[in-house]
């Protein structure tokens, strides 16, 4: 076989595997046409010194209404148990430089998708009276604002907020396994 029609047979498989890359779907959280690879919502992340990835405190969230699931929106509502644990995750992670805004919005994040995840249990609210109460009390203080101003403002309050429903979600264990 000549060269050529050799050369020729791997310029084109090579074509066809960039086209067939390039032409691939975009699902939920990978590179977008405009090339961004971050879902919508998620928070930005710079480079540190050791090479990772961590976001900024400046990165904008969407707002806690666009993370909630609702009855226009097509994800479904935590089960209690899987929103516990996100909530959980936040008890070794504390209010850092550079981490923050990012830490006090994740709790508050949690928090809410725990108050919802209770509400839509098939138990009922009812069963879940305290939680719900602490997540309206801090809702009432914060007074609809979740910037990381007033989330610092009030992170006595919101950390004290995941702690009691922590304490109280372990005194109630078969409601999360």
């Amino acid at each position: 076989m000549p060269i050529s029609r050799i050369r020729g047979a791997a310029v084109v498989a090579v074509a066809l595997a960039a086209l067939s890359v390039s032409c691939g779907t975009s699902p939920k959280g990978s590179a977008s046409p405009s090339g961004s690879s971050t879902p919508t919502g998620a928070p930005a992340a710079t480079p540190s010194a050791s090479g990772s990835t961590a976001p900024t405190d400046s990165a904008p969230t969407a707002p806690a209404a666009s993370r909630t699931p609702s009855a226009q929106s097509s994800e479904p509502v935590s089960l209690v148990r899987d929103a516990f644990a996100g909530l959980q995750a936040t008890l070794d992670d504390s209010c850092t430089p550079g981490n923050c805004a990012y830490f006090l919005g994740r709790v508050y994040d949690e928090l809410h998708r725990m108050d919802a995840a209770m509400k839509a249990d098939a138990k009922g609210p009812g069963h879940f009276p305290e939680p719900i109460a602490l997540i309206k009390k801090l809702d009432a203080e914060l007074a609809g604002d979740r910037s990381f101003e007033n989330l610092k403002k009030h992170q006595t309050l919101l950390i004290g907020t995941r702690d009691k429903i922590n304490i109280w979600m372990q005194g109630h264990p078969d409601d999360y396994r």
